[in-house]
């Protein structure tokens, strides 16, 4: 059992290190920094606008991180705050069409890492490991939410 522990965890820290490697080198063509590549991809999927709330469940980060996000990503011009009465509470944020550009950009690079990461695997093999990668992430969403003794019974 400890070692089906070691192995998942390693090779998910693994992943998880070298996807945001990926992020970092990729962000750092336009002057920014890993944790941007996700909120842009993000937006890029609200071409009618989004709101840092919206953002902060779709990516699963914290409102401070994502306003610190936002907040880098318009002063690189990445993106405009619809402001209401000059009032930026609860604002729709768009892409710019500098940050559509590096959206779309991330989003090619992205999807060609994920096909050489599963070079090799059959499309059948593809759907189970998704099946079972999402499994295992609600399965551990709810001991997080529930805790581990509540899990047992």
């Amino acid at each position: 059992m400890i070692n089906r522990y070691g192995r998942f965890s390693n090779a998910i820290a693994c992943i998880y290190h070298d996807i945001q490697r990926i992020e970092r080198v990729e962000m750092a063509r336009y002057g920014l920094k890993g944790p941007h590549a996700q909120c842009l991809l993000e937006m890029g999927n609200f071409p009618d606008g989004v709101t840092a709330a919206r953002l902060c469940e779709s990516c699963e980060k914290d409102k401070a991180a994502i306003s610190r996000i936002l907040t880098e990503l318009e002063q690189a011009g990445m993106i405009l705050r619809e402001k209401r009465n000059g009032i930026a509470y609860r604002a729709k944020l768009y892409l710019t069409q500098r940050g559509s550009a590096a959206a779309q950009s991330v989003a090619e690079k992205a999807q060609l890492a994920v096909e050489l990461a599963g070079a090799g695997l059959k499309d059948s093999e593809r759907e189970t490991f998704y099946f079972v990668l999402e499994k295992i992430a609600g399965n551990l969403h709810g001991i997080c939410r529930d805790g581990l003794n509540k899990r047992e019974g």
